[in-house]
């Protein structure tokens, strides 16, 4: 591992925006590999008792039983890549191409509707067709809505205290969860919105604004809750033994993994409700898996991971001078830290069922190349650099300051050079 983090040139401190030494965090990068290593176990564990299924692996059981690890370990690898070269990609240059980002995120999000591109499963469009697999616009969604964000509240033409300023990004929220909501993913939509809101909330816009417009969406999410099956998972969530065998299983079935870990699991490997009893156990609902296997220890030691993880990146965005490089690493801090609330929260039936992946560690591909690009852009913002942008009135300044200090205290408003 060690020759692995020396090719990011991080420095020995491991701190944040370190005057001295421009090395990047070793701290934040080491705490990820750690929950990839978790990642790489618990898809090993929750797929190699699959049955053989000649049309996907075309090898027998051998063969099955590696098949998924073999496909995690493939986005991994190029999942590392994205991070090594996020954590070396000049910022300036990705402010420069922010709309562009965010453009292409759009279109991506509009080619799951193109006949014989985008891929209907389980009644929802929300893949398309890329080799060697598939790919899910909506995680690129979150990343573009954040680079946007970060271009809009660090311009000097933004005023908190305009109507229009608050506006302009409320606009291409809708308009990305719009194309969301058809296919339909009410997840990623309100993903969407919690990092758009708090990014927002950062930036100092009146809190008038904020109630305001959640006042008005309030109708809108009370019709779309009404849709059979959301209502449908609305009810299994406050009664899941109402209907032990249908809407409520799933979530029975986490709850009795996470039950019968206690305090230590029940030992790696050994997990019973991977055996075709909890579905979706090797992506959504892998934490329950984690927590059968590896018990309140393992779950405490990845949520205390996952806390570490905030921390740098709240650390790393509070030390950033340039107001472009703070909201940056505050959305991708939040990004990240968003789905890993969600899906807890799901596995543990704290909010209704919804399809979340846990970052980092649940199987899979599109979740995992924006994850691991957004670590690689905050090792990168760990670094000091000169500011992007170069002209900024100091009323502007004083008034983010005084966001960030409303929100962290006093020692947030001291600036880290």
């Amino acid at each position: 591992m060690g020759d692995f983090i020396e090719q990011f040139d991080i420095g020995p401190s491991g701190g944040a925006a370190d005057p001295v030494n421009d090395g990047m965090d070793r701290a934040l990068l080491v705490s990820v590999l750690c929950l990839v290593f978790f990642g790489i176990l618990m898809v090993y564990s929750a797929t190699s008792v699959v049955p053989p299924d000649s049309g996907a692996t075309g090898g027998g059981e051998w063969s099955a039983r590696f098949y998924y690890l073999k496909r995690h370990l493939f986005s991994l690898s190029v999942g590392m890549v994205f991070m090594f070269f996020a954590a070396r990609f000049d910022l300036r240059k990705l402010y420069s191409l922010s709309f562009v980002i965010t453009a292409l995120a759009l279109v991506m999000v509009m080619l799951v509707f193109v006949p014989g591109l985008g891929m209907k499963i389980n009644g929802a469009r929300r893949w398309i067709r890329f080799w060697p697999s598939s790919i899910q616009p909506s995680e690129f969604a979150k990343f573009g809505m954040i680079i946007f964000l970060a271009r809009h509240l660090s311009s000097p033409r933004f005023d908190p205290g305009k109507l229009a300023c608050f506006a302009k990004p409320l606009m291409v929220m809708a308009l990305f969860q719009g194309l969301l909501l058809m296919q339909p993913d009410f997840g990623s939509s309100m993903t969407l919105a919690l990092i758009t809101f708090t990014m927002l909330f950062l930036a100092g816009v009146r809190m008038r604004f904020i109630a305001g417009t959640l006042v008005l969406l309030a109708p809108l999410v009370f019709h779309l809750l009404q849709t059979p099956y959301r209502a449908k998972r609305i009810m299994a969530f406050l009664d899941p033994w109402k209907d032990p065998q249908g809407a409520g299983y799933q979530l029975i079935q986490s709850f009795i993994a996470l039950g019968s870990g206690g305090l230590t699991g029940i030992g790696l490997g050994e997990s019973r409700q991977k055996l075709s009893f909890l579905p979706y156990i090797n992506t959504d609902f892998i934490f329950s898996l984690l927590g059968e296997e590896l018990g309140f220890i393992g779950v405490s030691i990845v949520l205390g991971l996952f806390l570490f993880i905030f921390i740098r990146g709240v650390r790393i965005a509070s030390a950033k001078r340039d107001l472009f490089h703070y909201y940056l690493a505050q959305g991708l801090t939040y990004l990240i830290i968003y789905q890993v609330l969600m899906n807890v929260a799901v596995v543990t039936g704290l909010v209704p069922t919804k399809g979340l992946s846990l970052p980092f560690i649940s199987y899979g591909g599109s979740a995992l190349f924006v994850n691991m690009t957004a670590v690689g852009l905050l090792l990168n913002l760990s670094r000091r650099y000169q500011p992007v942008v170069e002209h900024e009135s100091t009323e502007d300044f004083l008034t983010r300051k005084k966001a960030r200090i409303s929100v962290y205290g006093r020692g947030a408003g001291r600036r880290i050079y």
